[in-house]
């Protein structure tokens, strides 16, 4: 056990640890929110659209080694899964809304074939190459498609994988890792941190000071308080 939180403490940090979310969106070009190499513009169309979308991608630079998705699975293995699970839920209501697995961002005018959670990931990444010039948030996580195909990697998920719900949990899980999700079930960062980091990865959420880290952008917002978040964070993680 100590091995596995170990490992997942050295990828926590947002600002110290693993990779630089660098990736911007299909819909807006960002800044990295680490390193300056990062590039600063997406390469994919600028598509206005109004409420949340999923995170600012990341590269694929960084000072530590990605975590071990074994090691990352056996997560679910421990007491905090239903902590985890509950915590997935709220980022879940800020970013996909009720469609949950099966949502797929509002502003593509051109959907899969099929609801997302019957489809294959390779499916997902057809439609994708398909539908140029418009945006491709899909899931329950509202997955981009430049992080997607790099979780999808990390993970070692072969693409011919349906996208199921215990997929996308499984892909979101690296997601709450990179955020600092071992140091701050130790003790070892304020929750206040670990929410503006998850904040800093899903625009839905606001970050201390009310807004999306993100609002502004091509109409990003949060969609629910600071304070109702942060209820909510006291719920999860300390009853």
């Amino acid at each position: 056990m100590r091995r596995i939180w170990g490992l997942l403490a050295c990828v926590g940090l947002v600002g110290q640890g693993a990779f630089a979310w660098a990736e911007a969106l299909p819909m807006v070009s960002r800044a990295s929110l680490m390193t300056k190499a990062a590039p600063l513009i997406s390469t994919e169309p600028m598509i206005r659209h109004s409420g949340p979308s999923l995170f600012a991608g990341r590269s694929i630079t960084g000072l530590f080694a990605p975590p071990d998705p074994k090691e990352l699975d056996n997560l679910r293995n421990y007491p905090v899964e239903g902590r985890v699970a509950r915590l997935r839920n709220l980022i879940a209501q800020a970013e996909a809304g009720k469609k949950g697995y099966d949502a797929v961002q509002h502003g593509a005018k051109v959907k899969p074939a099929a609801a997302p959670t019957r489809l294959t990931i390779q499916q997902i990444y057809d439609w994708i190459d398909a539908t140029p010039g418009q945006p491709h948030a899909i899931g329950r996580y509202q997955f981009i498609p430049p992080t997607l195909r790099r979780l999808v990697r990390q993970a070692g998920i072969n693409p011919k994988t349906q996208f199921t719900p215990q997929v996308q949990d499984r892909l979101a899980d690296i997601l709450l890792a990179d955020a600092g999700l071992a140091p701050f079930l130790a003790g070892e960062m304020k929750r206040q941190t670990f929410m503006n980091n998850l904040a800093k990865i899903w625009a839905g959420l606001p970050n201390d000071t009310g807004k999306s880290h993100y609002h502004g952008y091509a109409g990003n917002k949060a969609t629910m308080s600071w304070a109702h978040f942060d209820a909510q964070m006291v719920r999860i993680f300390t009853q």
